[in-house]
């Protein structure tokens, strides 16, 4: 699929279809556990295919689990039946951790699961095209080394910091370069990491580090969605340097002002609130969210409809349905 093609027919599409983040809450339509989906790339797969035969949505979406690539470097992920996995305590404390620590081959944990997932995905889902989730560099860092030490690190240790990203953005280009050969047309990034920093140091490390991925890996078959549910408006314009053709943003950023930032050619996707509407809302919530934020967006070409980030499991299915009703009108 040539997605640049795709990208501006979508422009020129008046009524857009939606695209939330939507992957985990297909174990209701399957039958399988969350620890069923994060460990077996054909339950995974299974629970995209479901999605995509129950709902018409712009795209086939994998899961967004931030914990596969830590774990891939020798960090603890701790599993639950029904939850998502988290990452326990840390591997990189100092400089020398960060000089010691090897870059693990696409397969290391989980993630050869997760590149069999859109593998078989790819051959199931034929209407659409298929995204893999990953995580971003930064927001990677920080889970092998916790958030607060990196912070401490950066000040006191840029320069660990910095090997640690290359690191990680040397792992995360083979990872995605993996999805790419398994059939997927493009990645979303969750890089919310990123939200916590200063412009200065989004700039330099996170905002670098994901150009490099885009420009390993992005070309017209294949294209980077870059993810970030934190701050954003003040980093926008080195986010919008990296050349992801999309962003993505979480529902806590005014859409409003931040499509006004960004230049035309760029898709903006985003924000109902995955957990307050999805989650905990009702038909009445849920439609009124979706016609406050599409009149919002009413004229923007570049705009698609999603949630603010990834649905959690148990969000019911009732509330799935009321948010692509609202979606279609």
């Amino acid at each position: 699929m040539n997605m640049n093609k795709w990208l501006e027919d979508l422009k020129q599409t008046e009524k857009k279809l939606s695209m939330p983040v939507l992957s985990f809450p297909g174990i209701q339509l399957t039958g399988a556990s969350v620890l069923d989906v994060v460990k077996n790339g054909e339950s995974q797969a299974a629970c995209m295919t479901a999605i995509a035969r129950r709902y018409n949505t712009l795209a086939a979406v994998s899961n967004m689990d931030l914990s596969v690539e830590a774990e891939a470097f020798g960090a603890t992920a701790a599993f639950y039946e029904d939850e998502v996995p988290s990452i326990t305590g840390h591997i990189i404390e100092d400089g020398a951790d960060a000089a010691a620590l090897k870059v693990p081959p696409v397969g290391a944990g989980r993630t050869g699961e997760y590149v069999r997932a859109i593998e078989i995905a790819s051959t199931e889902i034929n209407d659409r095209p298929i995204f893999a989730g990953v995580i971003g560099p930064f927001s990677l860092a920080g889970r092998l080394t916790e958030m607060t030490e990196i912070m401490y690190l950066a000040v006191d240790e840029p320069e660990a910091v910095h090997e640690l990203l290359a690191k990680a953005t040397a792992f995360l280009i083979d990872y995605i370069r993996a999805f790419k050969s398994a059939g997927a047309n493009g990645i979303v990034m969750a890089e919310p990491a990123a939200g916590l920093l200063s412009p200065d140091w989004n700039s330099e490390f996170s905002a670098d580090y994901v150009r490099q991925i885009v420009e390993a890996v992005q070309d017209d078959e294949f294209i980077v969605i870059y993810h970030n549910c934190g701050t954003v408006i003040p980093l926008m314009s080195d986010i919008i340097s990296t050349g992801a053709k999309a962003l993505h943003f979480g529902n806590t950023t005014d859409m409003a002002e931040a499509i006004n930032l960004i230049p035309e050619d760029i898709l903006v996707m985003g924000n109902i609130d995955p957990v307050a509407e999805i989650t905990h809302g009702d038909d009445q919530s849920i439609q009124e969210a979706v016609t406050e934020l599409e009149q919002k967006m009413a004229g923007r070409k570049n705009f698609v409809l999603s949630t603010g980030c990834d649905i959690p499991p148990h969000a019911p299915v009732a509330n799935l349905d009321a948010f692509f009703a609202a979606a279609s009108r």
